[in-house]
């Protein structure tokens, strides 16, 4: 996004709509076998209208992280807290310093990092379903 840009449901649309047509091209086994599911929080571009409308007709399934879970809080996953160690100390003074650091960052990750991180949300999830059920107990 541009400095100044707002997130707005009308562009949460248009990345979804964007992310579909990517997968379909570097991964179009997922698109087309299986439902793709998007992991994602409930923020109001989100949880939007249109962006819900947007997303039944891209036949996508959602989970929804639970607000408030210590399991699962956004600055925890696997790819945000690698991002914030390889940005930390970085001043940036430009739009295009921002990106290029983003690309270096995507380029310095092994080729099992990615897979890694969607492994492990598995095991965050169980934990939280594991604590939730001690509520309802």
């Amino acid at each position: 996004m541009r400095p100044g840009q707002s997130i707005t449901a009308e562009f949460c649309c248009e990345q979804l709509k964007e992310m579909m047509r990517q997968l379909q091209i570097k991964q179009p086994r997922l698109v087309n076998r299986d439902r793709p599911i998007l992991l994602q929080d409930n923020t109001r571009p989100h949880v939007a209208r249109s962006a819900l409308l947007k997303l039944q007709e891209l036949d996508l399934e959602t989970v929804c992280h639970p607000p408030y879970s210590p399991d699962l809080a956004p600055t925890d996953y696997h790819f945000s807290r690698a991002l914030d160690n390889f940005l930390q100390g970085k001043i940036f003074n430009s739009q295009h310093a921002v990106e290029k650091a983003f690309r270096d960052f995507i380029t310095s990750c092994s080729s099992d990092f990615f897979a890694s991180g969607i492994n492990k949300l598995s095991l965050k999830w169980q934990r939280c379903i594991d604590s939730l059920g001690a509520y309802f107990d």
